[in-house]
Parts: C-alpha cells; sequence; structure tokens
C-alpha cells in the first residue's frame, strides 16, 4: 500500500482518472479488502472478548470498546458506521491497545499474502510497519495540505487544459495578450504554459519588489533552448546564471570594451563607418533605401571593428560581416520560435521541431568564422602576458580574452569555448538591438513630419548647416534624445524585456512565487498605461523634455525600462546611446526622408526575441535644400 501511495499516478490529473491508465485505482481497491477482512475479523473477536471482560472482570473499556459503542448510538447528532470506525483505527497510530489486538493478525495474513508464513514476526517489527504506514500516510496529507495551501496563494490567472495549460490560447504577440490579460487579473497573474509555471508582472511597484528588493532572488535567467545551443549552454554574459562567473565577465566587458576612455579611443571607428553610411545615402538620392539594414551593416563594422580590430584584411572582413549577417537572421528567428522542449524539458531529448539541430548547425558556420579569427589573434598573444586589465597598452576585446586564457590568477578559468560565447553574445545584442531601435526611431519621425522638422531645426541650430555632425554635438541634441526615448517607450526592443528565474519561492505583491517559476516584466504594457502616461498611445517627445534626469536609461525609475533594470539591466547601454544618437543625427541632418509613394508609413510589429517592425523600412532620401 505504501509503494502505491508514493507512485506517481497520470490519473491525479482529473480528466485521466476515469481510465485508470495505470491500475493502481484497482490495486489499491483489492489492497483495502484485504486490510478490511483483517478489521473485520479482529473487531468480531474483540466485540465477544470485550463484551465478556467487561461483564466478569468490570475491566475499563479500551478504545475499540468505545468505538463500537459509539457506532450503536448517536453522539451531539454524529452517529459513526462501521466503515468509519475502520478508517479511525488505522490512523490511530498511538493507540497500544489497538496495535496490541490486531498485531498478530495482521502479522498472520502479510505472512500469508507474502508467501512468508515461514518467517515469524515479532510485534515490534508488526508495530514498526503500520507505524511506518501511518507515517507514510500522513506526511502524504500533509504535503498534499501544504500543496493546497501554496496553490491558494499564487497569483490569479486564466485557466488551461490539462498538460498544456494556456498553450494552445497563446497569441503571436505575447506582449499585447498578455497586456489584455493584466486587464482582466491585474498586475500580477499567473500562466501555466506546459510544465512551465510563468508569471506576469505589469505595475512599477511589483517592478521594484522584482528588480531592487529581491533582486537576487530574481538574478537567474530561464533561457529557451535555443539560446542556450548559441551560447554554449548559457556561457555569455545575457544569460549566463548569476554567481561569480557572470560578475567577472560583465566586469571585463565593462571596463575593457565599453569604458569612457575606450569608447572615446574608438570614436575614429564609428565615425568612419557613420561617414561611409552617409556616402551610401547620398549615392542613393531619389531611390529606395532600406534604413534597417543600412544600420544594420554599419552596426556590425563598429562592433567588429571593436572586438578584433585590424586582425582580418578588408576583403575577409567584408565577407565575415556578409555570413554573420545571414546566420544572425536565422538564429534570431529559430530564438523567437515557439519550442514545445521549452514548455516540456521531458521532450527536449527529442528535439520534435528540430529546432536545436538547426540552430547548432548554425552555430558551427559561425565556430568555422571565430576560429579562424581567434587563431588570427592568438599569433599576436604573447606566452608571457601582462594582466590586460592592468596593462595601459591598447588591445582589442578578443586579444584581452585570449590573455585572460593564459592567467592562472583570474578568478575563474577562461577557454575558448566561453570567448565564442562572449563574443557571440556582444555581436548579437550590440547589433540587433540598434539597428532595430534606429528602425523604429526613423519610422516615427517619418510618420510625424513635424517631429522630424523639429529634429532637423535643433541639427542645424547646434551643428550649423555645412558642417558635419560629431560626437562632441551629442549632448547638445535634447530634441533628439527625446525623440529616441519616446520610442523605446512605445516600440521598447524587449517588449517582455529578459526572463528572469526564481531561485527561491518567495512573496510578490502578496502572492506566492515558487522556485523556478518564469517571469516576465512587460515593459511594453508599463510604457502604455494610461494611469502612468498622458495620451500613451501618442508619438510625443515633449514627456521627456522636463526633467530629464529622471528620465535616463540606468532602470531606476520604474515606468520607464528600456534596457531593464537591477543588476541583470544592459550592459551595453553606453555604445548604445552613443551609437543611437550619433548615426541618426548623420541620417538626418543631411537628408530628408519620405515614405514610397504607394503606401504609408507601416507602425505595425513583430513580437520575438526583439520586437522588430512586421515590413522593412524603405524610404527614399532627398537632399536638403537651405
Amino acid at each position: 500500500m505504501l509503494g502505491l501511495l508514493s507512485k506517481p499516478n497520470i490519473s491525479d490529473i482529473p480528466i485521466l482518472a476515469r481510465f485508470n491508465i495505470q491500475g493502481i485505482e484497482k490495486q489499491g481497491k483489492a489492497l483495502l479488502q484485504i486490510v478490511e477482512e483483517i478489521f473485520d475479523a479482529v473487531i468480531n473477536e474483540r466485540v465477544k472478548i470485550v463484551e465478556d471482560e467487561i461483564k466478569n472482570a468490570g475491566k475499563k473499556k479500551d478504545s475499540i470498546h468505545i468505538l463500537l459503542e459509539l457506532e450503536k448510538q448517536e453522539v451531539d447528532g454524529v452517529k459513526i458506521n462501521m466503515r468509519q470506525l475502520k478508517a479511525i483505527m488505522m490512523f490511530c497510530r498511538h493507540s497500544v491497545n489497538i496495535l496490541n489486538i490486531i498485531m498478530h493478525t495482521i502479522v498472520a495474513k502479510c505472512a500469508w499474502l507474502l508467501g512468508n508464513s515461514n518467517n515469524k514476526y515479532t510485534p515490534a517489527q508488526a508495530a514498526l510497519t503500520i507505524s511506518v504506514v501511518t507515517i507514510s500516510l500522513f506526511w502524504c496529507i500533509m504535503k498534499f495540505m501544504k500543496s493546497r495551501k501554496e496553490k491558494s496563494l499564487l497569483p490569479p490567472g486564466p485557466p488551461g487544459l490539462p498538460i498544456l495549460g494556456y498553450l494552445p490560447f497563446l497569441d503571436t504577440n505575447l506582449h499585447t495578450q498578455f497586456t489584455e490579460l493584466a486587464h482582466q487579473y491585474g498586475p500580477i497573474f499567473k500562466l501555466k504554459l506546459g510544465n512551465k509555471l510563468c508569471v506576469v508582472l505589469s505595475s512599477p511597484s511589483l517592478i521594484k519588489e522584482v528588480t531592487r528588493e529581491q533582486d537576487i532572488v530574481f538574478a537567474n535567467r530561464d533561457p529557451p533552448i535555443a539560446v542556450l545551443v548559441t551560447t554554449y549552454g548559457g556561457l555569455d554574459i545575457a544569460w549566463s546564471p548569476y554567481g561569480s562567473y557572470w560578475r567577472n565577465i560583465r566586469k571585463i566587458f565593462v571596463r575593457e570594451m565599453l569604458s569612457g576612455s575606450n569608447l572615446d579611443a574608438c570614436y575614429d571607428l564609428r565615425k568612419d563607418e557613420v561617414r561611409k553610411a552617409v556616402e551610401y545615402v547620398n549615392t542613393n538620392v531619389g531611390k529606395l533605401v532600406n534604413i534597417g539594414e543600412l544600420i544594420f551593416v554599419t552596426e556590425i563594422k563598429v562592433i567588429m571593428s571593436m572586438l578584433w580590430g585590424g586582425t582580418l584584411d578588408e576583403e575577409k572582413q567584408n565577407r565575415v560581416e556578409a555570413e554573420f549577417k545571414k546566420v544572425f537572421e536565422q538564429i534570431v528567428a529559430f530564438c523567437s520560435k515557439p519550442n514545445i522542449s521549452d514548455f516540456f524539458p521531458i521532450l527536449a531529448r527529442f528535439d520534435i521541431q528540430g529546432i536545436e539541430r538547426q540552430v547548432k548547425c548554425l552555430r558551427e558556420m559561425v565556430e568555422e568564422i571565430l576560429d579562424a579569427i581567434i587563431n588570427e589573434s592568438m599569433k599576436m598573444v604573447p606566452n608571457n602576458v601582462e594582466d590586460p586589465i592592468k596593462s595601459g597598452k591598447k588591445k582589442d576585446f578578443v586579444q584581452i580574452l585570449l590573455e585572460l586564457i593564459k592567467q592562472e590568477n583570474t578568478g575563474d578559468t577562461f577557454n575558448l569555448t566561453q570567448v565564442k560565447a562572449i563574443v557571440m553574445d556582444v555581436l548579437l545584442g550590440g547589433t540587433d538591438t540598434t539597428a532595430t531601435m534606429s528602425e523604429w526611431v526613423m519610422t516615427e519621425v517619418m510618420h510625424n513630419r513635424e517631429v522630424m522638422e523639429k529634429v532637423q531645426k535643433e541639427l542645424e541650430d547646434v551643428i550649423g548647416i555645412n558642417n558635419t555632425i560629431e560626437e562632441i554635438h551629442l549632448p547638445k541634441l535634447q530634441y533628439l534624445d527625446a525623440v529616441v526615448k519616446e520610442t523605446f517607450r512605445l516600440h521598447p526592443a524587449l517588449p517582455l524585456l529578459v526572463p528572469k528565474r526564481s531561485s527561491q519561492s518567495c512573496m510578490v505583491g502578496g502572492y506566492m512565487i515558487p522556485k523556478d517559476t518564469r517571469v516576465f516584466v512587460n515593459a511594453w504594457a508599463i510604457h502604455r498605461d494610461p494611469e502612468l502616461w498622458d495620451n500613451p498611445l501618442e508619438f510625443k517627445p515633449e514627456r521627456f523634455l522636463s526633467e530629464p534626469n529622471n528620465w535616463d536609461y540606468s532602470g531606476n525609475n520604474f515606468q520607464y525600462l528600456p534596457f531593464g533594470s537591477g543588476r541583470r539591466i544592459c550592459a551595453g547601454i553606453p555604445l548604445a546611446e552613443k551609437m543611437l544618437m550619433y548615426i541618426l543625427a548623420s541620417l538626418l541632418h543631411p537628408f530628408d526622408w519620405k515614405p514610397t509613394k504607394s503606401k504609408e508609413v507601416d507602425l505595425s510589429e513583430k513580437f520575438g526575441i526583439f520586437m522588430r517592425k512586421s515590413t522593412p523600412l524603405l524610404a527614399i532620401p532627398t537632399k536638403k535644400l537651405y
């Protein structure tokens, strides 16, 4: 019986109970019938013995006799029947009288049932067996009660189907669907997606709890399988588990690639690539230009130059850029695609949709390119290296990581796999986010012509008519900065940010969040909440001109979270901010931009790992006339 009680039973899913697939209910009934026979024999025998003893010796009544008497009468409106009496006997493990009475009968019956009639069971063994069974039953009941109590503390949420949960009802645009569900169930609600319990947060106060007050509890990620394959099991910065390794690589990345001095030193790289983009537009005046693709190519050239500098000659570099662009498009598509293995981990080994296999093939293509680059870079790394962090010598980022491999006192041992994971992370995160947001800014200014005119007027006032924009001009472009921030408000690159995972059970907003829950932060909903913003659907950059310090990208204002908040906030903010402002100013200062004559600007969104436009932005540039 203990074995049956401990065995997982698929019939505990109520809809399947009627089929008794594993036969557990049938076996349990058979065992219960045997126990009932034992109890019947004990009770019948005890009735005779107790009556004789009480009549002849006047002995005190024991528990069974008292229960037998209660079975014949009604006390306080309650009458105990024989079935209830047996149930009470089964759970009265503390009654020595009951144990002594039924002990020998149970031992004999069990020995006969097991075919061990030659074995001799002592009363102590029988008592131990009964105690173990009773304690196990008690433990199961307590576990069940605790589970029910915890479920009652969970946030509200929509019902789902058995096994599948809410999966069949998910929309392709999760951010809008989650916003609608928040209107129905409140700013915190739960969803069961397959085997995954998910919680969605949609209010600044709840975000503060998760990213400030309980930041460490929610500092881990819940990466999908496609991301794990791409990042070699989560060895990158964005998806790595929280711990010393993550802290070390983030510190190195911020200090060696994104420090103010390093960004200033790489300004010439950015300037050269941005001016090449301007020259390209100049040669295509009056023709259709794919703005997103133009900015993506510009951004990837800048990132690659910062990663491995002059390791490759121009011809190889151009070939690498083309190959990376093609492969990255496919990787992003697979990472955005729903994968049944993410919702039912038990099915992961089968890779039913083939996503893991296809992403591995794409990663191998990238690896071939990275291996060639790393091999070239390793030739430049001497055997006896200085500390790359303390050395004053200028090195590219890959060289710094390779030198860390040769050091023994870095705290965490680095290897080539980790170097490739970090490089992949920087390339994917650094290029796609900036390109996507630049395309959205250009879309909004073309859709709102008066905004474009104000931006161009500011550029003329700050830079002059015939002058070329430099990065030193950027801090003075306050209206353009407000336009970028307003675009981030309406079209955050990651509308649900990067999903978090709770490392332990905790309370958020008065509700229980169990361990290993996937937590979504619906930044898209917060940015469009009419209780937080005036006319939230209107593109109005002026809202960011008042108190500009209150609207930065630090994540301290939980009403505005384009890059997240807390210790896992996006590490690449300094570079992204510079590149966005610089390339947008460079494209808007000398040119007017208009959509194609056949249609208006399309503002529809396509949800994915990055929220892109549904259709690429094709625009016609014309030279401005002064």
